[in-house]
């Protein structure tokens, strides 16, 4: 076994003290692990906490949410306070009450951007100027309605009368209504070949557009029974 001398006690003492020394710097060069990062002698503190979500930095800016309310009073009074006062009220009501109106007479006039999708095209507005141009006898299929309604309350030989007149204007109004379609059809073939609107699509639309009453119809009438197209 060999025995240490005092001398070799000594070197392992100062040994022992190297370590510690070692050790208790070892944290200060490898500090940028824990948030400190040396760059050229100058050190730039870590934040010391997670990044927080976007969720919570926009709830965070929104403020807290306010709780649901419990009554329906409850709901009427905030919905009132976010609403303004009862003059702002009126007021947007007016405005909107004038946008409505305007988009409505804009639309009634056949201005594109303001027209239902089944209104809107040159295709769509060249078929409305053809069926306002004919006088149609699915014109009357809306009088003829409000006879049949009515001849409902009169005598039972009366009714039956009514209700054979009906059947015969019915089947003149479907063959009219197939013969309409027809020549809607190929009128739009010669206007515009390329178009892909036509079939039986466009001579239904044709066919509802000419059973409303003229004044009823949407958009108007741009042209009069008679006008050339």
């Amino acid at each position: 076994m060999k025995l240490l001398r005092r001398g070799d006690s000594d070197n392992s003492d100062k040994r022992d003290v190297e370590v510690i020394e070692s050790t208790a710097e070892t944290p200060t060069e490898t500090s940028g692990a824990s948030g400190t990062v040396e760059n050229g002698g100058a050190s730039t503190p870590g934040k010391g906490r997670p990044t927080p979500k976007r969720r919570e930095a926009e709830a965070k800016r929104r403020g807290p949410v306010a709780p649901a309310p419990l009554t329906s009073k409850e709901a009427r009074a905030r919905r009132k306070s976010t609403q303004g006062s009862k003059e702002e009220r009126k007021a947007a009501a007016a405005v909107r009450r004038a946008e409505s109106a305007d988009r409505r007479a804009r639309m009634l006039a056949g201005e594109d951007k303001y027209l239902l999708p089944r209104d809107k095209g040159p295709v769509r507005a060249y078929v409305r100027d053809l069926v306002d141009s004919r006088r149609n006898l699915v014109g009357l299929f809306m009088p003829l309605a409000l006879i049949l309604i009515m001849a409902m309350f009169l005598s039972p030989v009366i009714q039956s009368y009514v209700t054979l007149g009906m059947l015969v204007m019915m089947l003149f109004m479907a063959g009219e209504g197939y013969f309409l379609g027809r020549m809607i059809n190929n009128k739009v073939r010669e206007r515009f070949p390329d178009s892909v609107d036509g079939g039986f699509k466009l001579g239904w639309y044709a066919f509802v557009r000419a059973s409303q009453i003229r004044k009823m119809r949407a958009p108007k009438p741009r042209v009069g029974p008679g006008d050339a197209v």
